[in-house]
Formats: C-alpha cells, sequence, structure tokens
C-alpha cells in the first residue's frame, strides 16, 4: 500500500519533479536490456517522468510502464505519447508476464514490512530466466527525507535478507555507489540485480 504522504508530496510537484535528471543514462539500464531477448517484454515499475521507457521503447522492447501517482503517471503519458498503468508494487498480480522488471529509485518507497512480499510479486511476474534490477537509497532503517516522502532504506544485508525471504534467485548481485537525486543530497544507491530461476 503506498504511503499517503510520498504520493502527495509527487500529486503537487509532478510537473517540476520530472525535470530532475532529464538526459541522464544508467550504466544498470545498458547492462539490464542486454540480459534480455531481443524486443522482450519489461515491466516498468515506478517510471516516474517515463525516461527510462522512453530508452527501452528506442532500444526495441515492449515497455510496460506504471506509476502509483496519477500525475506522475500523466507526466509519463505525455513524453511516451502512450497510456501509463497506474499501480502500486501490492497490486502485481501478473504470472510469467515479463523477461525484466526494471525498477529504479521506486522500490525505496515500498513499505518495510511488504517489500519481501513485493519482491516475491515480481519474481511471480517473471519468466523463468527473467531479471528484475531495482535500486535503493542506503540507511540503517526505514524513515521520511526532508520533503517528507518515505523511504525503507535498508543496508546492503537487510535487503539482500528481504531478496532471499521472498523467492529462489538464480543470481543474485548487490552493488554500492555514491550518487544523488532530486532532493540534492549524497546518496548511497544499492543497485541489485537479480535472476529468476530458469
Amino acid at each position: 500500500m503506498p504511503d499517503a504522504e510520498t504520493l502527495k508530496f509527487y500529486a503537487e510537484n509532478a510537473a517540476e519533479y520530472v525535470q530532475h535528471g532529464v538526459g541522464q543514462r544508467f550504466p544498470e539500464l545498458e547492462a539490464f536490456l542486454s540480459r534480455l531477448p531481443v524486443g522482450g517484454d519489461v515491466l516498468e515499475l515506478g517510471t516516474g517522468s517515463g525516461r527510462d521507457a522512453a530508452v527501452m521503447r528506442a532500444a526495441g522492447f515492449a515497455v510496460t510502464p506504471s506509476d502509483a501517482s496519477p500525475e506522475l503517471a500523466a507526466q509519463a503519458e505525455a513524453l511516451l505519447g502512450r497510456p501509463v498503468r497506474i499501480m502500486a508494487f501490492d497490486e502485481l498480480d501478473e504470472v510469467a508476464a515479463y523477461d525484466g522488471v526494471w525498477a529504479s529509485a521506486c522500490l525505496l518507497h515500498a513499505p518495510r514490512d511488504e517489500l519481501t512480499a513485493d519482491l516475491t510479486r515480481i519474481f511471480t511476474a517473471l519468466r523463468p530466466g527473467g531479471w528484475l534490477v531495482a535500486s535503493f537509497k542506503a540507511g540503517g532503517g526505514e524513515g521520511r527525507d526532508q520533503l517528507g516522502r518515505y523511504y525503507n532504506y535498508p543496508d546492503n544485508a537487510e535487503l539482500r535478507a528481504h531478496f532471499d525471504a521472498a523467492a529462489d534467485w538464480a543470481n543474485l548481485t548487490l552493488s554500492e555507489r555514491d550518487g544523488g537525486g532530486y532532493d540534492n543530497r549524497p546518496t548511497r544507491w544499492l543497485w541489485v540485480e537479480a535472476q529468476k530461476t530458469g
């Protein structure tokens, strides 16, 4: 269930928020796409501005962009010229529907006590051999940023424990790097690559 205060922030700041990171490209996205079959089906969780969905579509992938915020979904629709699915993480109920799930800077808003179940839903929605890539803000326990947004703020060990409890992943790697975010504060990012058993 999405956090009401976090959704309120995105509702009130959607137009400004989507301007952040325009043109930014993640090496993790390129690596993710390289693992998928040509023209494969991708679910993007937390599409935000639709920037990454546009990159994936341009590369020939069949992308289903989604976001829990109707206001952000509207912004992404304007960029993509196609509908964006309004969906919270706990509403994902598809089975073996996608070759990949891209979840950049979105599952970090999942309630801490819901995250394992959300990862199980993603595992179920992936086809055998499919990949999930997700990023989280590192921390020592859930809380809010100065903008009022909720974050689960896991550390490396806790995040790995959520993935291990969620499903029997065939491959699971976790890496860390420094970066920033919309709040312009230094951020330690945790990136996870996980493959569904084939």
